[in-house]
């Protein structure tokens, strides 16, 4: 059944602005060639995305020519404002950007662990009021927040997970009473492979897995370029894997005994601590990042080298397990651990699997490491704005606050 006029129009409106973002500032002739609609569909959508003020003229192009097609249109970014939300275990972390995504304000909250629940909500809340306020941006249109734990596919909202700090939940809905703002959550894994496949080393791939390695330890599946949440929202939940190596197995409401006992922070720095690495805690990331890029620092030195093979075994063991499931071609290293192992941890890992599996299967390291959860945050938030904005079948609707 063919698209009706209206939605066709929105389809249109929001592919331009997603090249708008992407390449930058363009002209209506250079849209023509990069959407492949025609000339006068370009021409449609440019007005309508001008008189609804999301862009405007912002120079001319080198043509000898004058005319409408030598024009450079641009979004105009400060028509909304957005943030994005890190939450971990210990704080958080936020960012306040405009609709290009150009940083506005950034700050970050530790929060202690015998914080009330209400104190720390507090706390959270009024960092991101204070950040969004000093960067200018009064009225946020659309805040994107990443977090441990399940996402409900039915509500959207963060379910009520084992171990987790009862004020991330609490948060959100915090968050969405005082904000006179559009609150989007997703798991922190999942974003991170959002990242990953927009800005990182998966830019390339339509089908991959992520394989977080940060404090603990998960999994995000993208398939088909969609990213897969499965029945629960639980898909990617690599922690509770029942694993050999460990002396127990994982249940219901604790990981220990899984996969999480061999690649989390914890295990991590048992192991080198077996074999002589020693690096200093940093504040900002996980222990293991810091032993684990010490130990690729330090090539040829026995424990090091050592560390980092039986690192890769383990490693190796969760990687062919996904592998045997869902065949996804590539597997990125992902979390600050990932990304401070690089190539050296990588190519360790492939070996293994070329070993395990009879799956061929490119394994790559995380170019965003940590970062890329609030990365994936800043784009769910710009997605989400650009959804709201564009609607399928709907009509553009002005920011609020727009003029």
């Amino acid at each position: 059944m063919p698209a009706s006029p209206s939605t066709a129009r929105a389809i249109n409106d929001r592919l331009a602005l997603r090249l708008l973002q992407q390449e930058g500032p363009l002209t209506a002739g250079r849209l023509k060639q990069l959407t492949g609609l025609s000339r006068p569909t370009v021409a449609d959508l440019v007005e309508r995305l001008t008189a609804a003020g999301l862009i405007a003229v912002v120079g001319e192009s080198g043509e000898q020519r004058r005319g409408p097609n030598a024009r450079v249109y641009g979004i105009v970014a400060d028509r909304a404002q957005l943030a994005a939300l890190d939450v971990r275990t210990e704080g958080v972390t936020v960012v306040v950007a405009d609709l290009l995504g150009t940083e506005l304000g950034r700050a970050s909250l530790p929060i202690a662990g015998d914080a009330g629940t209400g104190a720390a909500v507090e706390q959270a809340v009024s960092l991101v009021e204070r950040t969004a306020k000093e960067a200018g941006a009064e009225r946020l249109h659309t805040v994107g927040i990443g977090a441990p734990g399940l996402i409900d596919p039915a509500s959207g909202e963060l379910r009520d997970s084992s171990g987790l700090p009862e004020w991330h939940r609490r948060l959100i809905a915090a968050l969405q009473e005082r904000l006179p703002a559009r609150v989007l959550v997703e798991n922190e894994t999942n974003l991170a492979a959002l990242a990953e496949q927009r800005d990182g080393v998966a830019r390339d791939r339509e089908t991959f897995v992520l394989l977080w390695l940060g404090h603990g330890t998960g999994a995000a599946v993208v398939l088909d370029g969609a990213l897969r949440r499965g029945a629960s929202g639980g898909t990617g939940e690599i922690g509770f894997l029942p694993v050999p190596g460990t002396t127990t197995l994982p249940s219901a409401t604790d990981c220990e005994g899984g996969f999480h006992s061999l690649a989390g922070s914890a295990a991590i720095a048992a192991l080198a601590a077996e074999h002589g690495v020693t690096a200093d805690a940093p504040p900002h990331e996980p222990h293991a990042a810091a032993l684990v890029r010490r130990a690729v620092a330090t090539p040829g030195d026995p424990g090091a080298d050592r560390f980092l093979d039986v690192l890769a075994d383990r490693v190796a063991i969760g990687a062919a397990s996904v592998i045997a499931v869902l065949d996804p071609g590539c597997v990125v290293l992902g979390g600050e651990t990932g990304q401070a192992g690089g190539q050296a941890l990588a190519a360790r890992v492939s070996r293994r699997l070329v070993r395990m599996s009879p799956l061929q299967t490119e394994v790559r390291a995380s170019s965003l490491g940590g970062a890329a959860v609030l990365r994936g945050a800043l784009l769910t938030a710009r997605d989400g704005a650009q959804d709201a904005l564009f609607p399928p079948g709907g009509r553009p609707t002005p920011f609020p606050g727009s003029h």
